[in-house]
């Protein structure tokens, strides 16, 4: 009877060890189908993926056109960093619910003023036993430009029936170039620009040996810092 119990035993830990290998062969026979097929599934998500969503290429033109080769002589002698809020808006009349577009532009800006020394007249420095009298050029904007990277469009609201029109954007940021130039000029930037130019002359011919240096009085005209109407309406 106990070599009936064991030769049992024993028939049931071979099926067991068995099962347990046909199991582990159903597994390895399993994941060598399935695998290669999830793989081919995530080359083929990944392909489509490219095709909704392609990476942009560019490829600049080897070939460069030099237009113009001109000479500077500018003495950059102040620069704004310039924050606008600028309002663009169209058709914003009693339909505007249902018809308009109106967008908020946060404008980033950069006006650098100086003076070009190469618009010094003949006899525009006069020298006379150490001393130096400069009749210098009136001081000018040499740059009025938004900085693209942190301008950006806040908001932007549309009517029930209107699509956003891709115009409104670009009047906005004309109108913030316009207002960035014109807050500057109101803040006296060449005036200080001006003041920074003699200044640094100055401390220049000092320390040439020069004993005394007059500068002829910078006497402002009259600049126009009127904005052209557009339907981009500036925010103070």
């Amino acid at each position: 009877m106990k070599n009936v119990f064991i030769i049992i035993g024993t028939i049931i830990l071979i099926l067991a060890l068995a099962g347990f290998g046909m199991v582990f062969a159903f597994r390895e026979l399993t994941s060598s189908v399935v695998n290669p097929i999830r793989s081919v599934d995530r080359d083929i998500r990944t392909q489509v993926a490219q095709v909704l969503n392609p990476t942009p290429t560019i490829m600049p033109d080897p070939i460069t056109i030099v237009n113009e080769i001109k000479p500077l002589a500018r003495l950059e002698t102040i620069q704004y960093s310039v924050e606008k809020v600028i309002t663009a808006e169209t058709g914003q009349e009693i339909l505007g619910k249902l018809f308009g577009d109106r967008l908020l532009f946060i404008a980033h800006g950069v006006v650098i003023a100086g003076v070009d020394l190469s618009k010094l007249e003949s006899g525009g420095i006069v020298i006379t036993d150490g001393l130096v009298e400069i009749d210098l050029p009136d001081p000018e904007i040499f740059i009025a430009t938004l900085n693209n990277q942190e301008s950006r469009v806040y908001d932007r609201q549309t009517g029930l029936f209107r699509q956003g029109d891709p115009e409104l954007e670009t009047l906005a940021r004309q109108a913030a170039e316009e207002e960035i130039y014109r807050s500057a000029i109101e803040d006296g930037i060449l005036q200080k620009a001006n003041d920074n130019a003699e200044v640094f002359l100055e401390r220049l011919l000092d320390d040439l040996g020069f004993d005394e240096v007059i500068f002829i009085p910078y006497v402002p005209e009259e600049i126009s810092t009127a904005t052209p109407t557009t339907e981009a309406t500036p925010t103070p």
